[in-house]
């Protein structure tokens, strides 16, 4: 079961980041992406699978170790649910990072790529934006 949830859950964020990065300009992507909403379907999956074991999960992370989480991680149960996460939590600063991109006027040729690296690297991706904005300032820091 897990490996099949693994398998497909990249299509419930791959179209939002599709029209982020090769639609960016299009007034559709912009209504879509407008929404914190798109990164709810992940969430709600990551909820359905990490709520039926909290009790054996929680006391891990609120005093994690080093051998705890790689013990839960190294099962393909806690690398679905940590992709799950990554996805969800991906897609939020992605969108995040569109939309501050498309508000300082970031060319696409900077913004996609940015993206893109979000997708891939996610932290990565969210130091490039922050180095990169800092050269297109925002309509209030003018």
């Amino acid at each position: 079961m897990y490996e099949m949830i693994f398998s497909f859950s990249g299509l419930i964020v791959l179209p939002f980041w599709a029209l982020m990065i090769l639609a960016p300009g299009w007034n559709g992507t912009r209504r879509v992406i407008r929404s914190p909403l798109i990164a709810l379907p992940p969430a709600l999956l990551y909820a359905a699978l990490v709520l039926p074991g909290i009790r054996e999960t929680l006391p891990v992370v609120m005093n994690p170790t080093l051998e705890e989480i790689a013990r839960l991680l190294g099962q393909p149960e806690g690398a679905t649910v940590a992709w799950i996460h990554f996805l969800a939590f991906d897609l939020f600063v992605g969108r995040w990072v569109y939309l501050d991109a498309r508000e300082r006027g970031m060319p696409v040729l900077v913004s996609s790529p940015v993206l893109f690296f979000v997708l891939m690297l996610g932290p990565l991706g969210f130091a490039a934006h922050m180095l990169a904005r800092g050269l297109w300032p925002s309509p209030e820091e003018l």
